[in-house]
C-alpha cells in the first residue's frame, strides 16, 4: 500500500503540476495583498481537492453512462497527459491549459479567481481527472482505494504551500530556474502519459489476439 501511495502521489503531483501554475498565480494575484494571495491559494487548493475527489469516486459512473471503456479512457488520458508534458517542455503550459490573453485579463478582473482558472483547469484538468478515474477502475480493493484517495489531500496541501510561497520561490529561483524544473517535470509527465498509452494498447492487442 505504501508503494501504491507513493507512486500515485508522484504521478498525481506531476500531472497536477502546481509549479507550472505558479506563473499564472503570480500574474493573477500581483496586485493583491499577501493575505489575499494566501486566501486565494487556500481556496484554489480546496476546490482542487473537491474536484479531484469527486472525479475519483464519481468518474466511473460517467464513463459507464457514455459507454466508454477503461482502455479508451486511459489512451485518451495518456494523450492529454503527454501533450501537457510537451507543453511544459516548450514553455507553453499556460496556453495549453487555455490561459490566453483574453482569459488572463478576465481572471484579473474577477473578484475571486480561485475556482476558475486556478482550480480548474490549471490544477484539476483533464489529465489528473482521467488519471484518477483510471486508478479507481484498476485498483478496486478498499485499502488500495484509501491509499490512492489519500494522495489527493496531500497533493492539495503541497499545492497550497507552493502557491502561497510562489512569489518567494520565483524570486529565489528566477525564470531560468523555474523553466529548468518545469522541463524536468514535463519529461516525467510525458513518460507517465506514454506508459498509460502503451499499457492500454498491450491490453487491447492481447484481447484481440488472445
Amino acid at each position: 500500500m505504501i508503494t501504491l501511495f507513493l507512486t500515485t502521489l508522484a504521478a498525481l503531483f506531476s500531472v497536477v503540476n502546481p509549479l507550472g501554475t505558479m506563473p499564472v498565480f503570480i500574474g493573477i494575484t500581483e496586485d493583491n495583498t499577501k493575505q489575499e494571495r494566501n486566501t486565494t491559494a487556500l481556496k484554489a487548493s480546496i476546490y482542487m481537492i473537491i474536484i479531484l475527489s469527486t472525479a475519483y469516486f464519481g468518474g466511473k459512473f460517467i464513463i459507464q453512462f457514455f459507454g466508454i471503456t477503461i482502455e479508451s479512457l486511459r489512451i485518451a488520458g495518456g494523450l492529454i497527459i503527454t501533450s501537457s508534458g510537451f507543453a511544459l517542455l516548450t514553455g507553453t503550459f499556460a496556453k495549453h491549459k487555455g490561459m490566453d490573453k483574453t482569459i488572463h485579463q478576465e481572471a484579473l478582473q474577477k473578484e475571486d479567481s480561485s475556482l476558475t482558472p486556478l482550480a480548474i483547469p490549471m490544477l484539476a484538468g483533464p489529465g489528473s481527472i482521467s488519471l484518477l478515474i483510471s486508478l479507481n477502475e484498476t485498483h478496486t480493493g478498499w485499502l488500495q482505494t484509501l491509499a490512492i484517495f489519500a494522495t489527493i489531500p496531500v497533493v492539495g496541501a503541497l499545492t497550497y504551500l507552493i502557491l502561497r510561497s510562489s512569489h518567494f520561490i520565483s524570486s529565489k529561483m528566477g525564470a531560468s530556474g523555474l523553466n529548468s524544473v518545469s522541463r524536468i517535470i514535463g519529461f516525467i509527465v510525458i513518460a507517465i502519459g506514454i506508459e498509460y498509452i502503451i499499457t492500454s494498447v498491450k491490453i487491447i492487442l492481447g484481447q484481440i489476439l488472445g
